[in-house]
């Protein structure tokens, strides 16, 4: 059982329960899945980008990464339908809660400068998505060997029927440093 699933069990159900009222367990939020993408513009004009991108986020995942193709051609992108353009790796249970670990603990305390994730990118079910610069935060790729500079969006899917407020809650006990805001706004 890794950290982040021992948490949750542990310290962030009792938690949610108490401050929400929440009678049931079922209803407590949690963590259905973890959606990485990439989306690499630049394998428009170069195919070897999209595999080394390939290559990183199955390291990083820790699971075999699939191809996305383009659904629609657009001329001035020099984009045709069906070409290749990103890869994507969907994460659950176990890996799931090991990314989380990884990326709470390990990569975003590495980011330069930090000052801490935003907390407006909730939508209206409540999931989460987090944009990542730079993929050379993560321990898994050797920055020396590194030609792209490559992102990647991460999306926690929340299960979760009262919508932002619970999720965010939810994600800052499981230790997302989210912002710190004043009182003000």
């Amino acid at each position: 059982m890794s950290l982040s699933q021992e948490k949750y069990q542990k310290e962030v159900v009792p938690a949610l329960r108490e401050e929400f009222g929440i009678k049931n367990i079922n209803a407590v939020p949690r963590l259905v899945k973890v959606c990485l993408n990439m989306g690499v513009g630049k394998a428009i004009d170069e195919a070897k980008v999209l595999d080394v991108a390939k290559k990183d986020l199955t390291l990083i995942a820790g699971q075999a990464a699939a191809v996305t193709t383009a659904k629609v051609a657009i001329s001035n992108f020099h984009l045709r339908e069906g070409q290749r353009i990103g890869c994507r790796v969907t994460l659950r249970r176990q890996r799931m809660y090991e990314f989380i670990d990884r990326l709470i603990n390990v990569a975003i305390p590495r980011i330069r400068d930090f000052r801490g994730v935003k907390d407006r990118a909730f939508d209206k079910q409540g999931n989460y998505s987090l944009g990542i610069e730079d993929i050379n935060i993560f321990p898994e790729i050797n920055t020396d060997a590194a030609e792209y500079n490559l992102g990647m969006d991460v999306t926690f899917v929340i299960k979760n029927s009262a919508g932002a407020e619970q999720s965010k809650r939810f994600l800052k006990l499981l230790g997302m440093p989210f912002v710190e805001r004043d009182k003000k706004e």
